[in-house]
Parts: structure tokens; sequence; C-alpha cells
């Protein structure tokens, strides 16, 4: 691929693409506009200047009987779902290290632009790696080889990058995020192939050194000052990867966590710490999610299931109907996205703004809220011009690029899409039930601790579709352009 600078792009994300203060206005300052009677639109378009911008202000009138030709959104605030955890992402070595090739000033807009409400899309949520992943520069561990003990554990490796980059990640979220750690690897002699990378499974006689581990990392970052809400037991457990992978069936995961991992951390007196089982596909998670949750003691330490989007699809559709047969079958459990990007970069698609990259956010996390998600998680926060760094050349997409060479900053509209929901739907919300009458609008609907409405609306079509909001018997009016997203505040 011909070389592209991100030069001229990044001067546009310099001058325009975090929110301009004219266009933050909060749920809070927002909510009495007459009477709660008037729509503050919200809108970010492909090839437009369009990015989470306040485009209208739209009142509501008396009830319209939609037509079966119409497009049309029926919001009903008195069905409440699940409760809203957050949106967030990973702070990866790979993150941290773009991070600190920066300068300064970029180092501040990049966490102003992630974790501020007012000025950004106000991230919640974020996931840690527990030692290496494929996004780090090297493969490494908290001990030496062969310590079955850990007498040599430490996390001096992490206070280079991602610690402190960690600590101005949740200053800049106003002091608290909700932060969950995942594994992608046992050390390599804990495992059948003696080998970090590519599979393998954990030895049955390192079961127990490998579950105080765990203990031993979150009492470790706990120490730094990051405190860890929970934990995933395994990164993907079902793929052998060319990078850290280690894998596990589901009776592995469910007799690891029953047996190990649970009694473990309520031995250390971490048993406050949320678990999450499976963190892999849609496609196999209802066949996990039995198999563990139906063993009672199993299920008494699972918190939740989480999930990616990577090879879930059937006869090209994803396999969201997964997601729901979870929810409906396990309702007292959570469900929590844990992983998705898009994958192979290729800064081409950046440049013409192919809307694929930002819809497949929308679409994802549109249908996961409305089959019960309660938290959505999106891989790398930060990648550099290359879509790394990553120690095997799995170089994907992130929503903001760092380009090292020139210090700039890209924010893709990835990141826009994504700030539809986080911007607005705020920790403690309650989904409610909004519909849409046709398949060429998404909606998906939540209702704040502070009695504000928000309502999601994305089309994924190539033309402008005008459509009606209707709610408590009231009728609103309004448009999206194509291939555009707008989250609606009343």
């Amino acid at each position: 691929m011909k070389k592209i600078t991100l030069t001229v792009l990044a001067l546009i994300a310099i001058i325009g693409c975090t929110p301009k203060k004219s266009e933050t206005k909060t749920a809070e300052t927002i909510v009495t506009n007459d009477e709660h009677k008037t729509l503050m639109v919200y809108t970010s378009a492909h090839n437009t200047d369009l990015k989470l911008t306040l485009t209208d202000s739209v009142k509501f009138s008396d009830f319209k009987q939609p037509l079966e030709t119409e497009s049309a959104i029926l919001v009903d605030p008195g069905k409440e779902f699940q409760t809203f955890l957050g949106i967030g992402a990973a702070l990866t070595d790979a993150s941290a290290e773009t991070f600190y090739k920066l300068s300064k000033e970029n180092q501040n807009r990049f966490m102003e632009a992630y974790y501020s409400v007012d000025k950004g899309i106000g991230y919640s949520l974020a996931r840690t790696i527990i030692h290496s992943c494929d996004f780090s520069s090297a493969s490494y561990t908290y001990i030496e080889e062969g310590d079955a003990e850990l007498k040599t554990f430490n996390i001096d490796h992490d206070k280079q990058f991602r610690l402190p980059f960690t600590k101005l990640a949740i200053a800049a979220a106003g002091g608290k995020l909700t932060m969950y750690a995942s594994p992608w690897s046992p050390p390599a002699f804990m495992k059948t192939n003696n080998n970090m990378l590519k599979g393998g499974k954990l030895k049955p006689e390192f079961f127990q050194p490998w579950a105080n581990y765990y203990a031993k990392f979150i009492k470790a970052y706990e120490k730094e000052g990051i405190p860890i809400w929970g934990l995933t037991i395994q990164n993907e457990p079902m793929a052998t990867q060319t990078w850290e992978s280690c894998i596990y069936t589901a009776e592995e995961e469910r007799d690891f966590l029953k047996n190990y991992l649970g009694p473990t951390l309520e031995k250390e007196g971490l048993g406050d710490k949320k678990i999450i089982v499976w963190d892999h596909n849609r496609d196999l998670m209802f066949q996990r999610a039995s198999v563990i949750l139906n063993d009672p003691e199993a299920s008494k330490y699972v918190w939740g299931v989480g999930f990616h989007w990577y090879e879930d699809w059937k006869d090209g559709v994803p396999m969201f109907n997964n997601v729901k047969a979870v929810n409906e079958a396990f309702p007292d459990k959570n469900l929590i996205f844990t992983e998705g990007t898009n994958e192979k970069f290729d800064l081409t698609r950046i440049v013409s703004e192919d809307p694929k990259l930002a819809e497949r956010y929308g679409k994802s996390m549109i249908n996961d809220f409305n089959n019960g998600t309660v938290a959505w998680t999106d891989w790398n926060i930060l990648l550099d011009e290359t879509g790394g760094p990553n120690h095997v050349g799995n170089l994907c997409f992130a929503p903001v690029i760092g380009d090292t060479k020139t210090d700039e900053l890209l924010f893709t509209n990835s990141y826009y899409y994504i700030g539809h929901f986080s911007k607005f739907i705020r920790p403690g919300a309650k989904r409610i039930s909004s519909v849409s009458s046709a398949n060429n609008i998404m909606t998906t609907a939540f209702k704040n601790v502070d009695g504000s409405i928000v309502i999601v609306v994305m089309n994924q079509g190539d033309t402008e579709i005008s459509y009606s909001v209707t709610m408590n018997s009231k009728t609103a009016e309004l448009s999206s352009l194509p291939h555009s997203i707008q989250t609606i505040v009343l």
C-alpha cells in the first residue's frame, strides 16, 4: 500500500474533531427545556463536518399515527430493562507506548477527548491486560520462568508505560474507572505446549499457581492505586492464535473457576471482584454459558458473560440472537461486550471514510444493548499510524490514531459513533423500550438517573430518511442523513 500521511486529516482533527464547547451540552443542562418537550439532536455523518454536532432542536406536537410506508420510532419510557454499567476501551501496552510518543499537548487532548463528559465522550469503563498480549512490543510475564511459587512476582514492566497511562485515564475520568483485567496466556512453563503463543492448555499441576497469579496481579495493581473491579478468566479460550493464547473447553473453564479461581479470590479477600466467563465470540456463547452457569458451584462465582464480535457471522449477519438467548436463559447474570475492533489496518479506508468501519460499532452497540448487554468495551483505545505496535504483526484499527512521526491525532468516525452512546448514556441509566417500524433505521434508548431520555438512531443507507419519534402520545418529526448516527436527548 502506498504510504499516506495523516498530516492533513490530523490537522482537521486538531481544529474540529473533538466536540466544540457549544456542542457539548449535557443532559443536565437541557432536560428542563420546554418542560421536557424539546428534543436536542446531535449528529455525526460521513463525508460531512458533522461530528457529534448539535444540529437541531425539535418540539413534540400532537400524536401522529405513522403509516406503514413511513419510518417511525416508538419509545415507551415506562418499560425499563437492564441497568447500564458503562462504555470504554482497553488500555493496552500498545496504546500506552503510542501515547508516550506524542507531545504533552496531544496527550492532554487525547485524555480529555475520551474521558471528559463535557468536552469529550465520557468513557467510564476500561479493560487492562494481565502481562503481555499481541498488542505488546514483546511477550513477557511478571515472574521468572519456572517460578511456580510466584516468589519473583512483580509488575515492574508495567511501570514504564501502562501504569502511568492508566493513572492518567482514571484522573481524566474524574477519579473513577470501572476497570477489569484479562489474561491472554499463562507463563510458558505452565502450559502443555511450553509456549505463551499458539494455544496450548494450562497443565493441571499449575491450576493453583495460576489462580494465585490473578490474586497477586489484582493486589499489585491496587497497591499502585488502580482499583480492579473484575476480571475475565481467559481471553478467547477457544482460539489457537499466533500470539498469546490458551485453550479451555467449557468444562475446563467451569472446573478451573469453581475449584481454583473462585475459592482463591475469596481466600485472598478478593471475593468482591466480578468474574466474567467466556470472553470470546457470540457464536458459542450460549453453549459456554449453559455449561458453566448450570453448575451451581461454578455459577455462584460468575457476575456475567463476556463476548466479542469476531468470526460470529452466519450468512452475513452477526449472531445477535445468541446474546438474546443467554439473556433470556440466565436473566440473573450480566452481559458485557469485552472486545471488538476492525481488523487488518488499512489507512485508505480511514482516508476515504469507509462507513462500514464506524457503522460496525453502531450496529453492534444498538443490537447488543437491545439484547440485554450492560457494558460495552472497545479494543485498543489508541494505536499508531501502522495499526500497532503489535509483536506478531496483527495490525488493527483504533477509533483514535496517533501518528508518532508527525505528532498528530486522528479522530476517526468510529470515535464519534461510540461517543453517540458513551457521552449521553451515563452509568446507572436504564434501557427503555425503543422500536423502529422500518429496517432502514436502527434505534436503542435509555433513561438516565437524572430522568433525561436518550435515543440513538442510525441510518446505514445511502439516502436521507425522514422519520418520526413518538413517546407519551406525542410525536416529533426528524430526518437522518445518509450514513449517519444521531443522539436525541429529551
